[in-house]
């Protein structure tokens, strides 16, 4: 029996999706854009990193191969190899460019309704659910109630919190609601219960996630978000990879947000990470005891929440890097019959106009003892890639996509 991973880089596109237009994201392309800028200089920051964007063992396993065949070149200054591994490019079948949406294709089970947003109004959320939210969780009220950067918002009203007690909240063009409090002034748990309400709340009007931002600090110089961001996703459609590992009593680790994202439903052991490089850190090590015929699922945020949203191109470039520099150590935890697919959820072109997702392919490179190297395609749906999986694993087939293991080849 063989085992499965499947490590998503949150936010890393690889060039604007056929229907980027629609989104406002016509000529995205997160990581042709990033290596563009590092090849000019525009990334060389003293003490972090410098020169051309250095990825070779993914550019080995196929990575500029994959951003190829998605746009149509190869990212400046990456070598022009054969990859040792299969690799291609998916394109996002459901109506949405974020998180849970990308994750829940990814898996095999793409969302079949339309998203609910709040609009770009001042209040954005309307007055019925927010009262019905503040009677609901005792609450003396709310601040905010705007699209907003979940940074500057703390920074502007923080104080504002300290002194009332009523926790912010805010949007932005996502399917979000985010609530965010000092974690010892309002109390993580009494934040997280809060959340729960607005779940409830929230779900007739298909909002994707409720995301808890606890904070730190005592004025505007120190406000810190925390670790313990905690979201709260709408349940996932049936039909995961997931659900097929769990129906067939599969070992199923979770690594990162994919217990929050799947609503923790048939995520198996959850395991949290302070950061990208703990994250990376607890997978391999959960690799090493990972059983036969086991599932491995994991998030790695830092690139989308740290640099992405926050227009960090060098920062973006770094995390990049640091990714790109562990590959090894994955490589040697990998077994005979193994599978790792690595890929993305949505874009997030630090380069871009805004602070927001954008809609574009994800590279898709699949790995492991005994995967021949060879090109996949523009794939239909992100959701080929839980297909696959399940087809590697002796599963029955996920709720939506084709098995790339079942393409007629020439």
């Amino acid at each position: 029996m063989t085992r499965a991973l499947i490590l998503v880089l949150d936010s890393f596109g690889c060039g604007n999706a056929p229907d980027a237009a629609a989104f406002g994201d016509a000529g995205a392309d997160t990581l042709g854009h990033i290596a563009e800028a590092c090849a000019a200089g525009l990334c060389d920051v003293a003490g972090m990193r410098r020169g051309p964007l250095h990825m070779p063992h993914l550019v080995q396993l196929g990575l500029g191969a994959a951003a190829r065949a998605s746009t149509g070149r190869l990212p400046a200054g990456f070598a022009d190899v054969t990859p040792t591994g299969a690799f291609g490019f998916g394109i996002e079948r459901s109506l949405g460019k974020d998180t849970p949406s990308g994750h829940w294709e990814i898996a095999g089970s793409p969302a079949d309704f339309a998203w609910g947003y709040f609009p770009e109004t001042e209040p954005a959320v309307p007055a019925g659910l927010v009262d019905a939210l503040v009677r609901e969780a005792k609450l003396p009220g709310v601040i905010g109630n705007v699209h907003a950067s979940g940074i500057s918002i703390i920074e502007d009203l923080g104080a504002e919190h300290l002194r009332s007690g009523k926790p912010i909240i805010y949007t932005s063009v996502d399917s979000v609601l985010q609530i965010a409090a000092h974690e010892q002034a309002f109390g993580l748990q009494r934040l997280y219960e809060v959340c729960r309400i607005a779940r409830r709340l929230c779900d007739p009007l298909h909002i994707g996630r409720i995301i808890a931002r606890p904070f730190v600090g005592g004025d505007r110089s120190m406000f810190k978000r925390t670790p313990n961001r905690k979201d709260f996703s709408i349940p996932p459609p049936e039909g995961s990879i997931l659900d097929r590992a769990v129906e067939g009593d599969r070992e199923v680790v979770s690594i990162g947000k994919i217990g929050d994202i799947f609503a923790h439903r048939n995520t198996g052991r959850e395991v949290k990470g302070r950061d990208d490089m703990d994250l990376f850190d607890k997978s391999v090590q959960e690799l090493s005891t990972l059983r036969d015929g086991g599932f491995l699922f994991a998030n790695f945020v830092d690139l989308d929440t740290d640099f992405g949203h926050r227009r960090n191109v060098a920062g973006y470039a770094a995390g990049l890097e640091r990714f790109d520099r562990r590959i090894p150590e994955l490589l040697a935890a990998l077994r005979d019959g193994d599978l790792c697919v690595i890929t993305a959820d949505h874009g997030n072109d630090p380069t871009w106009a805004g602070t927001d997702h954008t809609r574009e392919h994800v590279p898709i490179l699949a790995f492991g003892p005994g995967v021949a190297p060879r090109a996949l395609g523009g794939r239909a749906t992100f959701a080929d890639i839980g297909a696959s999986v399940a087809n590697h694993l002796g599963l029955p087939a996920t709720r939506a996509g084709a098995a790339w293991q079942d393409d007629t080849l020439p």
